[in-house]
């Protein structure tokens, strides 16, 4: 016999049932976008700065801004773009191609001869597997040589964690200022045969033969007005440039972008919301630094920035990081990760400088909530669609954030 208790009971859970699938339904038709914005933006192509791809894809993004019923701007900006014309290590009857650094010197067409070794050795030409991450230990010592030039050149081989066919560049934190001996870097899987090499005490001879090619580049931006224009504004942003086809690495923070902005459109905001998305990403942060140039005091002038960085759609590797400005930027998001049953690998201490272009807004002592994570093939040509993507978790995660957005700007 059912009791009047049980029986209110399923009546209930039979009333939550519609919307439990309607909620479902919902987070179906996200990810299914978030999965056609990956899919497309990866297929594009290499986007590093000011190449073909990189203004084509700036063009995409325009008209998935425009499909949203939002006007979209872009800031075009002219500089020297670096054109590798003959980049490569040769041992004895061996040569390996590579990808050069963006922000070192380079060799003429006849390249340097010279004994190898180790980076720290008296060798001519200096040697070090590294992961592409600056703020790792080979990624230290790698600085450091440059900086003090006892080399005449130097090789860095893509670290055994990632794939050994493939180049996982250093990004170019000095590409304005360029220093030190050139520098190649070279797959993994031509780690063994260097090695030999330095054992041998062979000669070897490394051509890093660029020149500098005038292009342009593009930052894309967009504004939602809200009602009330005294409010402070947010600002939105992601890079939108790297060095491969970044499927994992940036293909997460444009969904993101365009997904915000599409609930922020629809959701009546209070708040004006600023969106930008900047090329240069790879190249020191180039884009950003020039829309902050033209954007002085909208670092302290923001309600908060919101940062969709690096890799937190990464399916290989991932640990996801969270970054924030203040404790009150932490509160504001609690309640949408809990809701999303989403949880950080990695928090970034208040007070410390973030990684990623939270930094810029942590320099100029502004007010941000970031994300961004590791990744098992960050900066690497294998980050492709769909196999380096989690569309799943990254749907929770761009729902997070969206809910975070509506939630602030209204």
């Amino acid at each position: 016999m059912i009791t009047k208790r049980r029986f209110i009971q399923t009546s209930m859970l039979a009333a939550l049932l519609p919307i439990k699938l309607r909620l479902q339904a919902e987070e179906n038709t996200m990810q299914n976008r978030i999965a056609e914005i990956i899919s497309e933006y990866a297929s594009q192509g290499i986007h590093r700065t000011g190449t073909d791809v990189d203004n084509q894809s700036a063009d995409w993004l325009v008209k998935r801004i425009e499909s949203l019923g939002v006007t979209a701007t872009d800031t075009v900006f002219d500089f020297e773009r670096v054109l590798p014309i003959r980049n490569q290590l040769s041992i004895a009857d061996s040569t390996f191609s590579g990808v050069p650094m963006y922000d070192c010197k380079y060799t003429n067409e006849n390249g340097i001869t010279g004994s190898i070794g180790e980076l720290g050795s008296n060798a001519d030409i200096g040697v070090i597997m590294a992961l592409p991450l600056a703020s790792s230990p080979g990624g230290r010592l790698l600085r450091a040589a440059r900086e003090e030039g006892k080399h005449k050149a130097i090789v860095v081989v893509t670290d055994s964690q990632l794939p050994e066919d493939g180049v996982a560049p250093q990004n170019a934190e000095d590409f304005l200022a360029p220093f030190g001996p050139p520098v190649l870097q070279v797959a993994n899987r031509h780690w063994a045969d260097v090695q030999s090499a330095i054992k041998n005490e062979a000669q070897a001879k490394l051509v890093l033969h660029c020149e500098y090619t005038k292009a342009t580049a593009r930052n894309i931006e967009a504004k939602i007005a809200g009602s009330n224009p005294s409010l402070a504004p947010i600002v939105v942003m992601t890079p939108r440039s790297g060095w491969w086809a970044n499927a994992s690495e940036r293909g997460g923070g444009i969904a993101a972008f365009l997904e915000i902005m599409l609930a922020v459109n629809a959701s009546a905001p209070k708040r004006d919301v600023i969106f930008t998305a900047n090329t240069g990403h790879e190249l020191g942060h180039t884009g950003l630094d020039l829309f902050l140039q033209k954007n002085p005091k909208l670092i302290k002038d923001a309600h908060i920035w919101m940062h969709l960085g690096a890799n937190f759609a990464a399916t290989f590797g991932s640990q996801v990081r969270l970054q924030y400005s203040d404790d009150d930027a932490v509160a504001s998001l609690a309640p949408w990760l809990k809701e999303n049953v989403v949880t950080p690998g990695m928090v970034t201490p208040t007070g410390q400088r973030p990684l990623g272009e939270a930094r810029n807004i942590y320099d100029g002592q502004g007010r941000y909530v970031s994300i961004l994570g590791r990744n098992g093939l960050f900066h690497h040509p294998a980050d492709q669609w769909p196999h380096a993507v989690d569309v799943k978790l990254t749907t929770k995660w761009v729902k997070a954030f969206t809910q975070l957005a509506i939630a602030l700007a209204s």
